[in-house]
């Protein structure tokens, strides 16, 4: 199969988080509040609140002087399995459909896996795009789930 064939491009990172579920849930559905571990700054939740489905939030990811837009929109919240799905659309006709899942393994820890499948433009440009991203497609998932990790672990060790 040819480079250029390829549209897509799926990482799936899993890690144990030493904080409860319920506290990874809380900030994974406290939209509002992702610029504080993810490398988002968050511009609009509408409508604001706990993350529902349906709700669009809106921001700039990279480098400040950059601005890169990106937009998410929230497809599936399902507190009882702890489940968390999103479309993210990204500059350059890039998106990602999101899943995570936490699962509580005892009062303490839980695992939480992310699947992040992206999708590129056919032809050279989609490409020229997933060569530019290079080892981002696979990084950029792992970090985004270690710095909810440390977020989670940080807020547990707080009210501990």
């Amino acid at each position: 199969m040819s480079l250029l064939a390829n549209t897509t491009y799926e990482a799936c990172p899993t890690d144990l988080v030493n904080a409860p579920v319920d506290v990874v849930w809380r900030l994974l559905t406290n939209l509002s509040g992702w610029g504080d571990f993810y490398d988002v700054r968050v511009n609009r939740v509408d409508p604001v609140g706990p993350a529902t489905v349906g709700q669009l939030m809106s921001g700039e990811s990279g480098p400040r002087w950059l601005h890169l837009k990106v937009s998410f929109r929230f497809t599936n919240i399902d507190p009882t399995s702890y489940k968390l799905e999103f479309d993210v659309t990204f500059p350059f006709s890039v998106s990602v459909h999101e899943d995570l899942d936490c699962v509580p393994l005892d009062d303490g820890r839980c695992r939480v896996n992310y699947h992040c499948n992206f999708s590129f433009p056919r032809g050279w440009r989609g490409a020229a795009i997933r060569a530019l991203l290079g080892s981002e497609l696979r990084d950029g998932p792992a970090d985004s789930l270690q710095r909810l990790k440390r977020a989670a672990e940080a807020a547990h060790r707080g009210h501990a």
